[in-house]
């Protein structure tokens, strides 16, 4: 008679014990390994909550610089939408005239855009407001010149100081009573080490926080840096100042 290996007779009882209770398989039951039966179910508790929607208010100046029916906040972003929407590329140049070529400029090129929509010529104010108040613009070091001077972060922020209302640099997103004072067509500033300006935009996160036409490059964009820009913003302002 022939004789069963001891190997095989040792297989055969495992697979008895493993058809008698599968919780001994490898990764089965107690084990926390998977096990057949009905897919858990997720309850509305489990899932993750997803970001409030807060309602803003919207606030207008009543003024329309170029009586277009438009009033001046939404011209301003209106304007510089239509000029970011060209995809000017980055290029930061010393242009005779002042102007850049159509395709190319830097973040201060959004607000003369945005503001020119609107029925203002910001070269010819910026210029005329340093002719008469030179101490007031350190950036220039006495020296004025019409063809840069309206493009540079640091004068546009003298002007705005002088000219525009000054507003809040706090930013609370979620809070509604907050972000009424960040309104589409304002204008923010960013200090040092990266100076930047920027058109605050009429579209918002879903908490409530205002994106920002700007050129930072590559291109010119519409974008969420209002809380990320690597500068601290020292300037929010909107224009003109009533009285």
């Amino acid at each position: 008679m022939k004789r069963v290996p001891l190997v095989l007779i040792l297989l055969v009882l495992v697979a008895a014990v493993f058809l008698k209770d599968p919780s001994f398989a490898p990764g089965g039951g107690p084990s926390g390994a998977i096990v057949p039966g009905p897919a858990p179910t997720l309850s509305r508790d489990s899932l993750p909550a997803p970001v409030p929607t807060v309602a803003v208010e919207t606030i207008t100046l009543d003024h329309d610089q170029d009586g277009d029916g438009i009033l001046d906040l939404a011209d301003i972003v209106q304007g510089a939408r239509a000029y970011v929407e060209t995809r000017p590329q980055y290029k930061n140049a010393y242009y005779a005239g002042g102007y850049p070529p159509p395709g190319e400029g830097v973040c201060t090129d959004v607000v003369w855009q945005a503001l020119q929509a609107a029925g203002y010529d910001l070269k010819a104010m910026v210029d005329k407001d340093i002719r008469e108040n030179l101490r007031a613009y350190p950036r220039v070091a006495g020296k004025p010149d019409p063809n840069i001077d309206f493009r540079r972060v640091k004068n546009l922020h003298v002007f705005l100081k002088r000219h525009a209302t000054a507003l809040t640099l706090e930013v609370k997103p979620g809070d509604a009573e907050n972000l009424k004072a960040w309104q589409g067509g304002d204008i923010v500033v960013f200090g040092p080490p990266v100076d930047h300006i920027a058109i605050v935009s009429d579209r918002r996160r879903p908490d409530g926080v205002p994106l920002l036409l700007h050129n930072a490059g590559p291109y010119a964009e519409e974008a969420d840096r209002l809380l990320t820009w690597p500068s601290p913003l020292i300037g929010h302002h909107r224009f003109p100042k009533l009285p």
